[in-house]
């Protein structure tokens, strides 16, 4: 009698899948459909049915690692059961090694970005620049090309921004006339001292 092994055949999809779960793995920033297509060498195609593989079998409840899309591209994150000592583990030294005046400038980079630095020194009354080159270093911020006039370099918020406070995207900020205060009030601490310096 004839004994019949099984062998498992990886479906191509699957392993496609992987790979693109290893792209996400060391990526520092979202990676877009077409960036994960040009990575792995495939068409877009085979990669949009891939990427679909990887969000079920890393779905919230089923994995403590779970596939968001975010910034315009697809990146992994904790799982909300793993949130909490992810946070202990990353998210709050990082928040605790932010200076008041780092987290000033945050603050005007996250509401009224991009920003440049000029901007931001005019606002905040005070030489930023090592500031704004030590949220750079940190990866919380990048740059985002030069104002319109070809003048100074500009500054957003960087996807780990978002992800180290527990944001989808910025729209979730609190809204400035929610902070409590008027509008003008809460908007004045952030702009005034533009404000002064452009009168």
């Amino acid at each position: 009698m004839t004994r019949t092994h099984l062998f498992v055949i990886d479906n191509p999809a699957d392993e496609l899948a992987r790979t693109l779960e290893g792209l996400l793995v060391v990526a520092s920033s979202p990676l877009s459909l077409d960036e994960l297509a040009q990575a792995a060498a495939e068409p877009l195609e085979r990669v949009e049915a891939a990427i679909g593989l990887v969000g079920e079998r890393l779905r919230e409840g089923r994995s403590g690692i779970v596939l968001e899309q975010v910034a315009g591209g697809y990146a992994l994150r904790a799982s909300r059961g793993a949130a909490q000592a992810c946070a202990r583990l990353v998210e709050r030294p990082v928040q605790r090694g932010l200076s008041a005046a780092a987290l000033e400038t945050l603050s005007i980079i996250a509401y009224l970005g991009p920003v440049s630095r000029p901007e931001i020194t005019r606002i905040r009354g005070i030489v930023s620049d090592a500031i704004v080159a030590g949220l750079v270093e940190r990866g919380l911020i990048e740059e985002a090309g030069r104002a319109r006039d070809g003048g100074a370099l500009q500054y957003r918020t960087a996807p780990l921004f978002e992800r180290v406070f527990g944001l989808t995207d910025l729209s979730e900020l609190p809204r400035l006339d929610d902070l409590g205060g008027t509008q003008e009030e809460l908007r004045g601490r952030i702009e005034a001292v533009a404000d002064m310096g452009a009168g």
